[in-house]
């Protein structure tokens, strides 16, 4: 009896100790899903803006800066903050109009969101 109470604790032990490993991950991998919608909405932000989409360039901005503020909610590293810095300037930019200046801005926090990935 004693050897299997001695047993028990230590597979009680093994799996806490798995269950710290495990809950961090599931964070993370939300991050990781937010970080890969920002990417795909910060891309389509730089080139609606290449293209002068003031409007379009802002809709993408605003999408890709929601799923950027979630990762890093979700644990996401600081170049997302960067990352986000700068798709905050392409929303004020092409909602004044300034679709080029939404890209330019959209093209930096896509580097930094890829650096963040």
């Amino acid at each position: 009896m004693a050897n299997d109470q001695s047993t028990l604790k230590r597979v009680s032990g093994m799996l806490a100790l798995a269950g710290i490993f495990m809950i961090p991950s599931v964070g993370f991998a939300g991050a990781d899903t937010h970080l890969h919608e920002a990417i795909g909405h910060a891309g389509e932000a730089k080139a609606h803006g290449e293209m002068g989409h003031a409007d379009e360039a802002t809709k993408h901005a605003e999408e890709a800066l929601s799923h950027a503020d979630a990762a890093k909610q979700e644990g996401a590293n600081a170049h997302v903050s960067e990352g986000i810095s700068h798709l905050g300037e392409a929303v004020d930019h092409g909602k004044q109009g300034h679709g080029e200046v939404a890209g330019e801005h959209s093209q930096e926090a896509l580097k930094h969101l890829q650096q963040g990935h």
